[in-house]
């Protein structure tokens, strides 16, 4: 008896070494400012819930970087002129490029709703626009939804989040370790599929943020 309690005392150590090393691994990788550059794509897709992130949608649609953009989970009470005027994009470029999903409430929804959005439009490439902290759950959600499309990540980072010395502030560390907490169980359910379904599972999304703004 005495044996096993050594065991499960030493499994427990392990398992809660391994979770706070991943979980360090985690917070580096998305404070990092990476500068790679950026490719273009088919569309381009806003995941709202933080700021700057469609201050930076808006900023791509006017390079060029995509032919159309959808912003996923919009609040229902913001019009699409609200909108406009907050995107500060000429009337003419938004009527023609812009698209509001109103209906995520979630990383789970914006997954559902871009891959409605890209099916329609025939899209296989889309650069993913949210917050440094959210972009790896966000590609796993959307791997997971859209297996067989490109997904280009462009990190933002919220002016609220330090880009060095994070672990100084406390709110700072409750926002990674509740946002990795939550990637976890989207990256078993990613590993999940392209372990059993291989061939349908063959997301190409890439490995992690790319470009950092704000």
């Amino acid at each position: 008896m005495r044996t096993i309690w050594k065991w499960l005392v030493l499994l427990l150590a392990v398992s809660t070494a391994a979770l706070a090393f991943g979980f360090v691994i985690f917070a580096v990788t998305v404070t990092r400012d990476d500068a790679s550059g950026l490719d273009k794509a088919d569309g381009i897709v806003v995941l709202t819930g933080g700021e700057l992130r469609m201050e930076a949608g808006a900023k791509l649609l006017g390079e060029g970087r995509a032919k159309r953009m959808l912003i996923s989970g919009v609040n229902r009470k913001v019009t699409r002129e609200e909108m406009r005027r907050l995107l500060n994009l000429q009337t003419d470029t938004f009527n023609c490029c812009v698209d509001l999903g109103y209906e995520a409430l979630d990383t789970v929804g914006n997954a559902d709703e871009t891959r409605t959005w890209a099916k329609s439009n025939g899209y296989t490439k889309l650069i993913i626009v949210t917050s440094r902290y959210h972009m790896p759950r966000s590609l796993a959600e959307l791997a997971l939804a859209m297996p067989g499309v490109t997904l280009i990540p462009y990190a933002v980072t919220p002016r609220r989040v330090p880009e060095t010395t994070w672990w100084l502030h406390a709110s700072t560390t409750r926002v990674l370790l509740s946002e990795y907490l939550k990637y976890l169980p989207a990256m078993a359910r990613l590993t999940a599929q392209r372990v059993l379904d291989w061939r349908d599972g063959e997301s190409v999304a890439a490995a992690g943020p790319k470009h950092a703004d704000g």
